[in-house]
């Protein structure tokens, strides 16, 4: 594809900074728009603007009257956040890709894999349901006003800075401790996991790509371990010989833990395959190149190196006693 003018709302986050640094690779010309504070570092040749993207007064004084050929949305999480965009880009871009969640699938799903015909509907959690309603809205311009969009369903897509357990740090440090560390279910199912590097690629192929206009696609890599395969390879890149783990119903672990609960129910308790053709038809680059194992040594490496990233959120860490000390006395 030939070099495009791409603006990116966001760019420092766990998906868009590989994003932002994809596009760079592939020559083309990027601006990243966000508060400034971003918590990565921007490549060489970005242009950063700087605007609070929840003020349309401060993301049009930023913006000016420029015009993309992309417009990246990757901070957008309910409709009023849409159609913001869409109020100030609409007739200044020539696509724009919004960054939506394949937990928006049918959830428990009636079938796997999961493919871009999939049924939207996700009754557990509302994070999925607001951006069902704002490819609603993005479909319904695309076919009312001919809205050149894209619509991007990553699943769980990490980098190193992003632990993929319901404990986060809590759980790393609870396996060091030599404490049993809970994970939910039976820990069989099975869960896609994509590194951001490798989700850039089929991302960045689709920029200016006229065959993606008015279209969805799934970007998840092939590789889907069980959850007990996740948390063993987190052990052993964090150099825990004999973990215990205690397997806890789903619907348990949210009881104990609610703010869990939405995600775990509505995402993660499920088994997670997805048909990734679409994307690699068009995108032939495309595919998996970094598998967990690798990724979960990555991860340990990089919050060992930075002790304020390791964090233990107390109230998770008794509540994770709370439960297991439940199920071993209903046991």
């Amino acid at each position: 594809m030939s070099a495009q003018r791409v603006l990116f709302l966001g760019g420092t986050g766990t998906i868009s900074a590989s994003c932002v640094a994809d596009a760079v690779r592939a020559g083309h010309d990027v601006t990243v728009l966000n508060r400034g504070s971003g918590r990565r570092e921007l490549p060489d040749g970005v242009r950063e603007i700087v605007g609070d993207i929840r003020d349309a007064a401060s993301v049009r004084e930023a913006v000016g009257d420029a015009e993309y050929d992309v417009v990246a949305e990757f901070l957008a999480f309910t409709p009023d956040h849409v159609q913001a965009d869409l109020d100030l880009f609409e007739g200044r871009t020539g696509q724009y890709v919004f960054i939506s969640s394949a937990s928006a699938y049918d959830k428990p799903p009636r079938s796997v894999p999961v493919t871009e015909s999939t049924p939207l509907r996700n009754p557990f959690w509302q994070y999925s349901r607001d951006k069902i309603a704002c490819e609603d809205l993005l479909v319904d311009a695309y076919r009312e006003r001919g809205l050149p969009i894209t619509i991007v369903r990553p699943s769980h897509t990490y980098d190193r800075g992003l632990l993929p357990t319901t404990g986060h740090w809590t759980d790393i440090a609870r396996m060091r401790a030599g404490k049993p560390v809970v994970v939910h279910g039976d820990g069989t199912s099975l869960w896609t996991l994509t590194h951001a590097r490798d989700f850039a690629v089929g991302f960045t192929g689709l920029l200016g790509h006229p065959a993606a206009i008015g279209e969805a696609f799934t970007i998840t890599g092939d590789h889907a371990p069980s959850w007990n395969q996740i948390y063993e390879w987190l052990a052993d890149a964090a150099g825990v010989a004999d973990p215990e783990f205690v397997h806890i119903a789903s619907e348990t672990i949210a009881a104990f833990l609610p703010d869990a609960g939405p995600g775990l129910l509505g995402d993660k308790a499920h088994t997670a395959l997805f048909d990734n053709s679409k994307i690699k038809a068009l995108v032939p680059a495309f595919g998996t190149t970094i598998r967990y194992d690798e990724g979960a040594r990555e991860t340990i490496a990089h919050y060992d190196a930075r002790p304020d990233l390791q964090q233990i959120d107390p109230d998770q860490d008794a509540a994770f006693d709370r439960m297991i000390a439940h199920a071993r006395s209903a046991g």
